[in-house]
């Protein structure tokens, strides 16, 4: 069975229609969403209204945070103030939605989480960590199957002590018994230099990676429009930063 796993919309509806046609002409119908529905961008409403059609999505902290109404002082003022207008634009549904959301999934030897095994919600697992053994080791036990994460929206392939750009193993990794963490990228708000959105495809045991054009300017474009949105989270778009 063949699935796709995005993550990080972060409220951004445009780049939605054109990944999840991309999904379908490759005749899959299983995706999975690995959280952060909503944050920064102008439609929040619209990208939940689409998650809700999806086999699974999980929680990430920026959907609890909208769902419960604060943030921690982890948010920059600009997000903060993201986090409160995105409160107030959804109704009571969008609400419970973010609410139920689990907090992981394990499906056969599928695992999602957004951050990591031991905090599924909110670590980072980042490239400068392969030069720490001891925090590998710590996640490298916890494995007993291949997770698949976010959160970072850089696609990524962690090994023991090392990571694997998806340009350098030809947008593609076959899964062995060696333990590895993927990182799926992001869909809403790519952090790789690359503007377009990023998911990956799970057949079996190959994991490939797909990067979608989008219209990015149209985002930036309602994001500018928006007072309580920071400009910035618009003009980040167009670098994939």
């Amino acid at each position: 069975m063949k699935r796709a796993l995005a993550s990080d919309i972060h409220s951004n509806h445009e780049p939605l229609p054109a990944v999840l046609a991309d999904i379908y002409e490759q005749g899959i119908d299983h995706v999975y969403c690995l959280g952060d529905v909503v944050g920064y961008g102008p439609n929040p409403r619209e990208c939940i209204c689409e998650m809700k059609r999806v086999a699974v999505c999980i929680l990430r902290n920026r959907d609890e945070a909208v769902f419960a109404g604060s943030a921690t002082d982890e948010f920059r003022p600009s997000a903060l103030q993201a986090v409160e207008w995105t409160c107030e634009q959804l109704h009571d549904e969008d609400h419970e939605f973010l609410h139920e959301l689990p907090r992981h999934c394990r499906e056969e030897r599928l695992l999602l989480v957004h951050g990591s095994l031991k905090d599924p919600t909110s670590e980072y697992v980042l490239s400068m960590d392969v030069h720490s053994p001891i925090k590998m080791m710590d996640w490298f036990d916890r494995v007993d199957q291949c997770p698949f994460q976010g959160h970072t929206h850089v696609p990524r392939v962690f090994c023991r002590s090392e990571f694997l750009r998806p340009n350098t193993i030809e947008h593609r990794y076959t899964l062995t018994n060696e333990k590895v963490m993927i990182n799926v990228g992001s869909v809403g708000r790519p952090r790789e230099g690359d503007p377009r959105a990023c998911y990956v495809v799970l057949e079996e045991q190959h994991v490939v990676f797909h990067s979608v054009e989008y219209d990015v300017e149209s985002t930036v474009a309602k994001i500018h429009r928006i007072e309580h949105l920071d400009d910035s989270m618009g003009d980040r778009l167009r670098e994939g930063c």
